[in-house]
């Protein structure tokens, strides 16, 4: 077994390396730096691993809720090879038989040495069995998987490779013809010229790049510097001199749009950018960039931390092909660290007019902001329909703030709004079964389908006893929308004020709650989605309340809520829709009687309120005067205010 290994080997982690090592020990994590910029990312620093007698155990089949992980760097009997290790995983689909997949990865075949190998796997059961039939070339050095199809079938693997000689390090890029059972060498040693950290792009228009491939690196690699492009106009058997790319965008990928435009995502040296060249595609010119713009993702690129010696996240880049209103929409996501934090959030832009301008960066995982957690290796990928899918390693639900789990959300309004986050796989300690280097990789990747996605990930399921530790393997998992297609799109506090009818205080799904300031001993909590809903549970995450009866009616579910204070924030959680098993959002109730202005304090404002409307009718203006929700604004809602003053909530 045999992966690429991708070592985050800037000349100053060289220096910090020892001392990453000690903190690990006490518990404490290696502090976050920014990616370090024109420094060696890799080194040929250990030779081969010594033979050794090969034990295996039963392959590694984890389960959680609807979602099945498999094992894929298996020996030929489909057992997991005890000792070694993989990670850095790169994923391809067939787009004509969805059954047909390869996963490449970083090959370890033994964890006491950093000598790795291009390993891949190939599937044609759709994943749940996988075959892994060795390394691209026994003995040869390398890392950086990237693999990619084009539109009829055909894999490529693009891998950063060098020998004990060699000072620097080149790519070369193979093919199979045969769903990845097998691979020809197509741009020999140095053939492909390029560096590390390479991605590999394909034009599947119809315009007059059909068929080019076009790579890019972040600066360290066969031609002696500068972050480079370069351009294949037959399939990959030779490669054109490479370009300097401008702002020097490195550890992103690229992607060419309906048009036959390529685009570059990276991150420069303060700034992340999206370059554009418009004639990359055309054969008789040397490809320029002519339009350059810089992208606000929310952070920076990070390294160490959770993952010591590696990178945090890198940037992806992917164009929707649809044909739709959405069609050409250019995404940018990453796991950034944020201004004032060590730890990263996944990020997400958008372009709708070819690069011109972004979105504001939009926070994909839905937990509250807290600095201890991470949610980091965050991916992307866009759906033939326009969907988009993004998964990622989320310590959310770890007391320790490491253990990690793959998380998954989607969306189906170009990035707009996000499904609330779903937990796709069990927690891993991603500490564990280092092949003598402190990193699980720099990048886990995904590819999606009309109904769903495919993921290659790494994690650490597999225990290894003789060792006392568990080990890096490579697995892959389907994810896919939840399977009711249900999404919560509304959450509110519903009361019946006697005759003049009932009105609802608005919730909003995330960020402040709102404020439902009327006097009840049963509250209803009305939750709206987007089709129709006979089945689901809400459990009660933070507060006093009890969560008593739930009815259901048209798109709408209703729990009634005794035991509330008349101050506090009641988080409710909704899951189990039409009995799918996922999750479908924590929303924040607020409760504070007598809060007529929902200014979160009751004071002198709210007994002006209900004054002015004394004697009033009840409506939809002023139904928050009435403040014990009888039907009539009296005197007992003065008197409300005046129980009640200077309560507050945050």
């Amino acid at each position: 077994m045999i992966i690429l290994f991708r070592m985050l080997k800037a000349t100053l982690f060289t220096c910090l390396l020892s001392l990453f090592l000690v903190p690990l020990a006490s518990g404490q994590l290696a502090p976050t730096q920014r990616v370090p910029r024109n420094v060696p990312l890799e080194t040929y620093d250990n030779p081969p691993a010594a033979p050794r007698v090969i034990e295996t155990s039963p392959r590694m089949i984890s389960q959680f809720a609807s979602f099945t992980s498999f094992q894929v760097n298996v020996n030929a009997s489909g057992q997991n090879i005890v000792g070694d290790a993989a990670n850095e995983c790169s994923i391809s689909v067939n787009p004509i038989d969805g059954s047909k997949k390869t996963i490449a990865w970083r090959q370890f075949n033994d964890v006491t040495s950093n000598f790795r190998q291009g390993g891949w796997g190939y599937t044609t059961t759709g994943g749940a069995t996988w075959t892994f039939p060795g390394v691209l070339e026994n003995g040869v050095f390398r890392s950086d998987p990237v693999t990619n199809s084009d539109e009829v079938g055909n894999f490529f693997y693009l891998s950063l490779q060098s020998n004990v000689q060699e000072s620097f390090f080149c790519d070369d890029l193979w093919r199979s013809m045969n769903g990845g059972q097998s691979w020809t060498l197509l741009s020999g040693e140095k053939g492909a010229g390029g560096g590390d950290k390479q991605w590999l792009t394909i034009d599947k228009t119809n315009g007059p790049g059909h068929a080019f491939q076009y790579q890019s690196d972040d600066g360290i690699n066969c031609s002696g510097g500068g972050v480079q492009f370069q351009r294949s106009i037959n399939g990959g058997v030779t490669w054109q001199s490479p370009i300097v790319i401008p702002n020097s965008p490195t550890d992103g990928t690229l992607d060419v749009d309906s048009n036959g435009n390529l685009f570059i995502g990276g991150e420069g040296f303060s700034q992340f950018f999206c370059e554009r060249s418009s004639n990359a595609q055309l054969a008789t010119q040397t490809p320029s960039f002519d339009q350059s713009k810089s992208v606000s993702m929310g952070g920076f690129l990070g390294s160490g931390g959770i993952n010591p010696a590696g990178l945090d996240g890198m940037v992806f880049l992917a164009i929707d092909h649809s044909g739709g209103s959405t069609n050409n929409n250019i995404y940018m996501l990453a796991s950034v660290v944020p201004s004032g934090r060590s730890t990263t959030d996944v990020m997400f832009v958008r372009s709708t007019d070819g690069g011109l301008t972004f979105s504001a960066p939009k926070k994909i995982n839905d937990d509250p902001v807290n600095p201890s957690k991470w949610h980091w290796f965050g991916t992307f990928s866009v759906a033939p329909n326009g969907r988009l899918d993004a998964v990622w390693y989320d310590t959310r639900n770890a007391a320790n703030n490491t253990d990690s789990q793959l998380f998954y959300s989607w969306s189906t309004d170009a990035g707009v709004t996000w499904a609330p986050n779903v937990a796709v796989s069990i927690s891993f300690n991603p500490f564990e079964g280092y092949p003598n280097q402190s990193k699980i990789g720099d990048y886990i990747t995904m590819v999606s389908d009309s109904t769903g996605a495919d993921v290659a990930y790494s994690a650490t399921f597999n225990f290894n006893a003789s060792r006392n530790q568990h080990e890096e393997d490579v697995y892959y998992v389907r994810v896919a929308p939840t399977a009711s297609g249900i999404n919560l799109l509304s959450a509110a506090s519903r009361l019946t004020h006697g005759a003049a009818g009932t009105f609802d205080v608005n919730m909003p799904l995330t960020g402040v709650s709102g404020v439902e300031c009327r006097s009840a001993t049963t509250y209803n909590a009305v939750f709206t989605f987007d089709a129709p809903v006979t089945s689901g549970q809400v459990t009660v995450l933070s507060g006093t309340a009890t969560v008593g009866a739930i009815t259901f009616s048209g798109n709408s579910m209703t729990a009634q809520l005794t035991g509330v204070t008349t101050a506090e924030v009641v988080t409710l959680h909704t899951q189990n829709i039409n009995g799918d098993g996922q999750p479908h959002g924590d929303v924040p109730f607020g409760f504070l009687v007598a809060d007529a202005d929902a200014s979160r304090v009751v004071g002198k404002s709210d007994q002006t309120l209900v004054k002015g409307q004394l004697n009033q009718p009840v409506t939809s203006a002023n139904f928050r005067e009435d403040l014990n929700a009888d039907g009539r604004i009296k005197s007992a809602d003065t008197n409300l205010v005046k129980t009640n003053k200077g309560h507050s909530i945050p």
